[in-house]
């Protein structure tokens, strides 16, 4: 083989090689895209949400009454949302709200209020902003949009709805309230948590803990 046939040999294996790196660049992202088009964590489904533990918080309005606790453990978290909302400063309260007359009761008013035993307060959070606490929290930065669109739905499937009136035939309404811990800290074993519900005809107070 003279060094022309050589050159040119060595020419055409460079330019395969080329192309065989610009095949797998431009595939590595479409197969990225196509093997995280889920969510960007396992939710479990709000349906399969079990009840209220028999001993949960309850106050007793008449016409309505609440019922509530709080998720105290990592386990808990993880079991629904499989991410650590703790880690976040993230506290999420179980609200169950019944109710026990004919008349509709609006809800609009609501307004849910969280302190410790120190007297500090844990400020409520809608769950858009909860959901970029729990991102930045756990190191995600990078992910395929429709993922997180899906997370954002699931998730949100949690969230109580106090836009709609609560009516006879609604007589049960159940879902979460989230709540930021007073320094943005992750939480840790929050003592002495007592929830105030206000915006009714009277207000309801719930011993969480």
């Amino acid at each position: 083989m003279n060094s022309d046939t050589a050159t040119g040999s060595r020419r055409i294996a460079a330019r395969t090689v080329l192309r065989q790196v610009a095949r797998a660049a431009f595939a590595a992202p479409l197969l990225l895209s196509l093997g995280c088009s889920g969510s960007l964590y396992k939710v479990k489904p709000a349906s399969e949400l079990a009840r209220l533990p028999d001993n949960a918080a309850t106050a007793d309005l008449g016409a309505i009454s609440f019922r509530a606790a709080p998720l105290l453990t990592d386990e808990e978290s993880q079991e629904l949302f499989e991410s650590n909302l703790h880690l976040a400063g993230l506290l999420p309260v179980r609200v169950e709200i019944t109710h026990n007359s004919g008349v509709p009761i609006e809800l609009k008013k609501v307004r849910f209020h969280l302190h410790d035993s120190s007297g500090a307060d844990w400020k409520p959070i809608s769950f858009k902003k909860a959901i970029a606490r729990i991102l930045k929290a756990n190191g995600i930065s990078l992910y395929n949009p429709d993922s997180r669109r899906t997370f954002e739905k699931e998730f949100r499937a949690y969230e109580l709805d106090l836009k709609a009136p609560l009516t006879d035939a609604d007589r049960r309404r159940r879902g979460f309230v989230i709540f930021l811990s007073p320094k943005k800290q992750p939480v840790a074993s929050p003592r002495g948590l007592v929830l105030t519900v206000e915006g009714l005809s009277q207000p309801a107070t719930l011993n969480l803990n």
